[in-house]
Parts: structure tokens; C-alpha cells; sequence
């Protein structure tokens, strides 16, 4: 328990700390409930899976490295062989939403928006950040339910916290993969790559060219990457800095419309899965690339939109 009480680490990092632990605490219990569930069909699979996801989330920082990978590619053997699935679920009625909702109405959304109010709140405090804030104002969100209606124990939450994460299985870590991509291409000179590449495609010193080939590399690569963070750390190395920052563009605006770039690849991509394969699963579509057809159309009228501003602004 150094890490909690070394004056280096600042309170921010220890609040995330303990969140850590709860969530990684919550995911063993997703694993523990679904191997008691005998009406799922793969509960052993399952029990593994998110059982070593959890111990990886809440005590990951106290276990060896070499030891957190071999946990990290056990959990993911069931993933493999479509061992992890779900069983019963007991989802609220159509009469006790309704009768919810006329008891509490609107007043259902001052959760959610205590969560936005906590990151503001830890934004502003430099000891704490954006982050920590957020999780504490969860946290308070979860009081706020409580107040709401006395229905909702511990375990309610605890209990709607294994469906939503049963219901979206292994692709639940698709995200956090996905967010640590970026570093690792930066690290292996994926950046530098792209940089000679794009060096014969655009001339030296046009500008224009280099803002429509970042603007389309930007929304191509978070389609493959899946995030338009993981995918500007690498452009802005390879295209932005050497072909558009150098000749006199503005890296406020390039660097703000280059990640909204980004953002039109991931309505385009099944890599994106919490925006687009998650929702899928949640809401049971038959079609699974429903949600990516029906945001082709804004998607490529929001990248042109993007281009012809920034090469404007700029």
C-alpha cells in the first residue's frame, strides 16, 4: 500500500486508485454471478474471463508485469473460442418503468448530469483532474438513485452492473485495447513511416494537399484503429507537423478539426464497438452493422465539411 501513501502520487491518482479496485471488484463479481447461473450455457468461460479481467483492474498495479500479461492472455483464451456469454436477465417490467418514471419523472437525468458536474468540478481542481471527478460524481449519482427510490440497494447496482457488462461481453475491452494502440505505434515509429510515405504523395510546401490528405489519413486511421486519440498521436507525427504545422498552418485549428476527422472514420468502423457494436448488442438488432449503414451518409458529409473549414481557417 505504498502507492497510497508515497507524497509523490497526487490525490487524483489515488482516488483512481480505489476506482480501480471497486470496478475491478464488480467484474469479479460478473464472473462469480454467471458461473452460479446455470442457464448460461458457457458460464464456466465466462467466470474465467471476467474473473481475471477484474483481479488484472483491481490489482494490476501490485502484480508483476509478466504476471499481468499471462492473466491478460488466459482471459482471453475463452474470448477466442466463444466461451463467454450470458444467462438470465432480469430486467425491470414494463409496469415497474412505468410506475418509476411517474414517480420520478425528469428528475432521472440529475444522475447522469452529477457525473458531468464532478469532472467539471475535477478539472478544476489540479490535485484531483477531470477523471477522478468524474468517478466521484458516479458515485454520487449512485446516492442520488438510492434517494430516489429506496428500491435501489447495493446490489441492485451491483446486479445491473453484471448485465450491462454481460450483455456486452468481451468486447467490453475493445476500447481500452484500442486506446493503448496509439502509444504503442508512436513507440515503433509507425508515425515516422507514414511521414516517407506521405512525403511522395505531397508536394513540398502545400499546404492545401496536406490538410485533405491529414484530414482523410486522420478518418481512415481511426477506422482501423478504432480512436481518433489512438489515431492523431500517429498522423499529427507523420503528416501534421512535417506537411502542414511546418509551413504556417494553425495547430489549434488543425489539431482540434483533425480529431473531428477522426471522428467521421469512427462512425464508419465496427472497431469503434462502444459506439457501434455495443449499442447493437444492448438494443438485440438483428442487423449487427445496422448503426455504421445508417452514418455512412453523415459521416462523409461531416469530413468534407471538416476539410473545406480547415483549409479555411487555416
Amino acid at each position: 500500500m505504498s502507492f497510497f501513501t508515497d507524497p509523490s502520487n497526487t490525490l487524483g491518482a489515488k482516488i483512481l486508485e480505489v476506482f480501480f479496485i471497486i470496478m475491478g471488484l464488480i467484474v469479479i463479481y460478473t464472473g462469480v454471478r454467471n458461473l452460479r447461473d446455470r442457464s448460461n450455457p458457457t458460464r464456466y468461460g465466462t467466470c474465467m474471463f471476467w474473473s481475471l479481467l477484474g483481479v488484472v483492474i483491481a490489482f494490476g498495479r501490485w502484480i508483476p508485469a509478466t504476471m499481468d500479461g499471462a492473466l491478460i492472455t488466459l482471459m482471453a483464451i475463452p474470448a477466442i473460442l466463444r466461451r463467454v456469454g450470458n444467462g438470465k436477465s432480469s430486467v425491470p417490467g414494463k409496469r415497474e418503468s412505468s410506475g418509476n418514471f411517474a414517480r420520478i419523472g425528469m428528475r432521472i437525468f440529475i444522475p447522469a448530469l452529477s457525473i458531468g458536474v464532478g469532472a467539471m468540478i475535477g478539472a478544476l481542481i489540479p490535485s484531483i483532474g477531470a477523471l477522478a471527478g468524474c468517478c466521484i460524481g458516479v458515485m454520487a449519482s449512485a446516492g442520488i438513485l438510492m434517494a430516489l427510490n429506496h428500491a435501489n440497494t447495493p446490489k441492485v447496482f451491483l446486479d445491473d452492473s453484471e448485465r450491462l457488462l454481460s450483455a456486452m461481453g468481451p468486447l467490453s475491452m475493445l476500447p481500452m485495447l484500442l486506446a493503448s494502440l496509439g502509444a504503442i505505434f508512436t513507440q515503433a515509429g509507425v508515425g515516422h513511416v507514414i511521414s516517407k510515405l506521405a512525403g511522395g504523395i505531397i508536394p513540398k510546401g502545400n499546404v492545401t494537399i496536406g490538410i485533405v490528405v491529414l484530414a482523410v489519413g486522420m478518418m481512415l486511421f481511426t477506422m482501423v484503429m478504432g480512436n481518433a486519440f489512438a489515431a492523431i498521436t500517429v498522423l499529427v507525427v507523420g503528416i501534421g507537423a512535417p506537411f502542414v504545422l511546418a509551413f504556417g498552418a494553425n495547430p489549434a485549428v488543425v489539431g482540434v478539426l483533425a480529431l473531428t476527422c477522426g471522428y467521421c472514420g469512427t462512425l464508419l468502423t465496427p472497431m469503434a464497438a462502444n459506439f457501434n457494436i455495443v449499442p447493437v448488442a444492448l438494443l438485440e438488432m438483428k442487423d449487427r452493422m445496422g448503426v455504421i449503414r445508417n452514418q455512412i451518409l453523415p459521416a462523409l458529409v461531416m469530413i468534407s465539411v471538416q476539410i473545406v473549414y480547415m483549409l479555411i481557417a487555416s
